[in-house]
């Protein structure tokens, strides 16, 4: 998408999927920034953010919610810039505490460099960034404290991982859940709703392209969501490729006969496996790969899962 399609004032530096996109506001000589990346991207993080920078002073970073591939560089911004943190208030505990199980770090196998945040953002709250005025929206599903950002006079939304060009992140809430509760489906849908209701031309999500094709988004995203809702299995089984696809991102490769053990060790793997699937770890080993390479996700390279 043409950069011109959004405020000059803003910038995105598009990243990997092991990496959300970062978000540059500027507003004279300062400049904002929403989400940080993954932490094994931090130093790259911290380069490419003083580049475009250009001599500005970095005095903010707000996150959209807390998972690793958005709060991975939070504590490298800290130290290279000097920035003050501000993060969802629902979050606040979790990071104070550091609690891995509740940051979905260590349930998942990922990483996080612990930082200190200063502020907290509300839903209904206004706040300025890049020279606009923006509201803090309540966006939960996918993570049920996150927040989007909602720009009414230019008709912007950074949405997080809410709404993606071809879908939303996957909704952990509900696989977290009592079966059949139907929380983080419901939550999902409840959050498309509200996002469908905003004046929006333009959508910067938390992966991939800002995108200005907002009604087919929302058409895919809920369709999407009709088929999570009609088989509940499906959305355990994408959840499991996600996490095992993310992991090899940041791996690189894993030994196919080391799989099974790393599931073993994941333990959001083994709940959703017990609830929905009751296979084994081998059999759900095999089967995760076989679906992935077929799907282009991964490759076998002499035995070794490739990303």
């Amino acid at each position: 998408m043409s950069a011109s399609l959004l405020p000059p004032s803003l910038c995105v530096l598009e990243r990997g999927w092991l990496s959300s996109n970062n978000i540059l506001g500027f507003a004279g000589e300062r400049a904002e920034l929403i989400d940080s990346g993954y932490v094994s991207h931090a130093a790259q993080t911290v380069a490419l953010v003083e580049r475009a920078l250009d001599g500005r002073r970095l005095t903010r970073l707000i996150n959209t919610h807390a998972h690793s591939d958005h709060i991975g560089g939070n504590a490298a911004l800290q130290t290279a810039f000097g920035c003050e943190i501000a993060v969802p208030a629902g979050i606040d505990a979790r990071i104070a505490e550091w609690d891995e199980e509740a940051l979905l770090l260590s349930p998942l196998g990922q990483r996080a460099a612990r930082f200190r945040h200063d502020a907290l953002l509300r839903a209904g709250e206004h706040f300025e960034f890049g020279g606009l005025v923006w509201q803090a929206i309540a966006v939960p599903g996918h993570d049920m404290d996150a927040l989007a950002f909602h720009n009414a006079e230019k008709r912007v939304l950074i949405s997080g991982d809410a709404l993606w060009r071809n879908g939303f992140g996957v909704i952990f809430s509900e696989l977290l859940a009592h079966p059949g509760d139907g929380g983080g489906i419901a939550a999902t849908r409840a959050t498309l709703d509200a996002l469908a209701r905003l004046p929006v031309d333009v959508v910067i999500p938390g992966h991939g392209a800002p995108f200005v094709e907002v009604d087919d988004a929302f058409a895919r995203a809920y369709r999407r969501l009709d088929g999570f809702a009609a088989d509940i299995e499906s959305l355990a089984r994408h959840a499991l490729k996600v996490i095992v696809a993310f992991a090899l991102l940041e791996r690189r490769r894993l030994p196919r006969r080391e799989l099974p053990a790393f599931l073993a060790g994941l333990s959001f793997a083994q709940s959703v496996n017990a609830r929905y699937l009751g296979d084994d770890n081998e059999t759900l080993a095999a089967w995760l790969a076989t679906d992935l390479i077929r799907a282009g996700a991964l490759r076998d390279e002499d035995g070794d899962l490739v990303a």
